[in-house]
């Protein structure tokens, strides 16, 4: 009986130790599952309070997108209008330079002219220099004619005070007549007439005809297209009177007075058949008006 006793004492007291044990297991579960619980509910806790922040920071960072994206829309408004300008610059670039170009192509051109003016110049003042050349010999020329005028009026002045009767003298070697007629007022040029007394040198007389006075060229000068002829304002001529001119009793051209003395006149070449073929004692008649 003590046996079944002691058995029995012994397997309450293991099933008590057991039993113990249990409860030990059972209440160290359970703690650590109340820790574990704790500890997920602060992790909760952590997670709840992290999903407001990232929410917060979600409608913070959308908030942030959308004006994001209004600046972009902003962004690309300005650079379709920068876009827009760079455009218009690079037409304005290329019309400048296009510009430039003609511009430069104008330049070139100008400077083509320039040299060709320049060059027109040099060309202009050496024909100055020759004109001046030639109007310094003209005025040198004209000084020594009218000298020689002056002589000529001198020495008609000095014919006519002495009233010398000359002989009969012919015009010209092909005249068919001749006459005797006193010697007028004129220049000693009677080495240039014909006389019928061979001893004796005289002008030309003027002879009256239905056209009008008639005389003889004294000077030609072909270089400045003029000729000095033996009649004057004594013998009723004017400036601008045209005279008709015989070569040899032919016809070959008019001359005009442009200059009249008191008994010679300076008279222009209306023509080049006239220059070629006038001589110095040709005939010259006045035509009347």
């Amino acid at each position: 009986m003590r046996n079944k006793a002691g058995a029995k004492l012994i397997i309450l007291i293991i099933l008590m130790l057991v039993s113990l044990s249990l409860a030990g297991g059972i209440f160290y579960l359970y703690q650590k599952e109340q820790a574990l619980n704790l500890s997920l509910q602060r992790e909760k806790e952590e997670l709840n309070l992290n999903i407001k922040i990232t929410q917060a920071n979600l409608d913070e960072s959308q908030k942030e997108v959308a004006t994001l994206g209004l600046k972009l829309k902003e962004s690309q408004s300005q650079i379709e209008t920068l876009t827009g300008d760079l455009e218009q610059e690079k037409n304005t670039n290329e019309e400048a330079l296009t510009q430039m170009r003609q511009l430069k192509s104008d330049l070139e051109k100008q400077k083509g002219l320039k040299g060709d003016l320049e060059n027109k110049l040099k060309q202009a003042e050496n024909d100055l220099g020759q004109i001046r050349v030639k109007l310094n010999d003209l005025e040198s020329q004209k000084a020594q004619l009218e000298t020689k005028v002056k002589d000529l009026e001198e020495q008609a002045k000095q014919t006519q005070a002495k009233d010398v009767e000359l002989g009969k003298i012919v015009v010209s070697p092909d005249a068919a007549t001749s006459a005797e007629a006193p010697l007028t007022p004129e220049s000693d040029l009677s080495s240039k007439l014909v006389s019928t007394t061979p001893s004796v040198s005289v002008k030309e007389e003027r002879q009256e005809s239905s056209s009008g006075p008639t005389g003889k060229v004294l000077v030609l000068n072909k270089e400045y297209n003029f000729a000095v002829i033996n009649l004057g304002s004594a013998d009723g001529v004017n400036i601008g009177d045209i005279f008709s001119v015989y070569h040899n009793n032919k016809y070959i051209g008019d001359v005009k007075i442009e200059k009249v003395h008191d008994s010679m006149s300076a008279a222009g070449l209306v023509s080049t058949a006239i220059k070629d073929n006038i001589s110095e004692g040709d005939k010259v008649t006045q035509q009347i008006k």
